[in-house]
């Protein structure tokens, strides 16, 4: 049967993948950082206290004081095409675009942010994607990352008509293919400084501690991360130590914290040290402000010597070259 003539034309038939990273604020000044800080922070997948009672916190005291001073964090990494953490994103998914070539259409989201997820599936729908391969670049999985991730995703399905087949991408914590690309890397760029450190700090993004107690694995990927580096990167005269990164508010958080932790090495005597977040795909706010800035002036404020913050994977060849592999093999019958 030949189609109607008043029929419009449909691109379908396509496969897209939607790489999705945390997020950005859109300039480094308060009212950018608010606005960013309003999303992620009402997210009940993030703080899991009732509205009833954090809203107030929130609107009343937390966005009338922290975007000021994140603001002026933010203006310390910013480069001249914007967001790192965003600049890097889309540097990943046009490098993935190259890997995979015509079979398949890449595209970036943030989670918080722009492009949110629900433009980014619809750049895909639109370009004729029928099949979806979600990513959420979150090598460890919680339920503050990749679900809220899934569930941003389902939010945006639900006010579909015509909804394209979806796949998750899921978290490669413990996937030889992580752990080669990050001990590849990391010994690449530990064999490139200008002293051996005594300790390799690694440092994860926290979260609160009863997070753990109700269930979340992400505390025991972190863990298992480590193990599997510390093995794949044979240094028995490395000392490695796990941390967690980013404490915010009154709660307890998973420890030993890195800020402390560096602070204590120095105070040991330890004299030089590296510090890599393994638990991030780029490179953002926490690594090159939290860690390369504030960390140093911590480990060397408190007697260390040498201080060196190690990159995220990023764009380069050992991430990509994972990534690539990882998204093949979730694409199986699809391609």
């Amino acid at each position: 049967m030949s189609r109607p003539d008043d029929h419009p034309p449909v691109k379908t038939g396509g496969i897209g993948v939607l790489l999705v990273n945390l997020g950005t604020p859109d300039a480094p000044d308060a009212r950018s950082v608010r606005r960013y800080l309003a999303e992620f922070l009402s997210d009940r997948r993030v703080v899991e206290i009732p509205p009833i009672v954090w809203q107030p916190i929130l609107r009343g005291l937390i966005l009338t004081t922290r975007p000021k001073r994140s603001a002026h964090a933010y203006k310390q990494v910013w480069t001249e095409e914007g967001s790192p953490l965003a600049a890097i994103t889309i540097s990943q998914a046009a490098r993935l675009q190259e890997r995979l070539g015509d079979e398949v259409r890449v595209a970036h989201a943030m989670r918080y942010g722009n492009p949110g997820i629900e433009a980014g599936l619809r750049k895909l729908i639109d370009a004729g994607c029928a099949r979806i391969l979600l990513a959420p670049l979150y090598p460890q999985y919680s339920a503050a990352t990749t679900a809220t991730v899934v569930d941003k995703a389902a939010d945006a399905l639900r006010a579909m008509r015509w909804q394209p087949a979806l796949r998750t991408l899921p978290a490669y914590y413990d996937d030889p293919l992580y752990i080669g690309a990050l001990a590849k890397d990391l010994s690449r760029q530990l064999g490139a400084l200008t002293f051996e450190p005594e300790v390799l700090l690694l440092s994860f993004h926290g979260m609160p501690e009863r997070t753990l107690h109700l269930g979340d694995p992400y505390h025991c990927q972190c863990r298992k991360t480590a193990r599997l580096l510390e093995e794949a990167l044979a240094r028995p005269a490395l000392r490695m130590v796990t941390t967690f990164q980013s404490r915010f508010g009154r709660a307890k958080w998973l420890e030993p914290a890195t800020d402390a932790m560096l602070v204590e090495e120095a105070a040991k005597g330890t004299k030089r040290l590296a510090v890599a977040a393994p638990g991030f795909a780029a490179d953002c706010l926490e690594t090159l402000e939290e860690l390369a800035i504030r960390g140093r002036e911590q480990f060397l404020s408190a007697g260390g010597e040498h201080f060196a913050a190690l990159a995220c994977l990023n764009a380069g060849d050992p991430g990509m070259a994972m990534l690539e592999a990882l998204v093949r093999r979730e694409l199986a019958g699809w391609l």
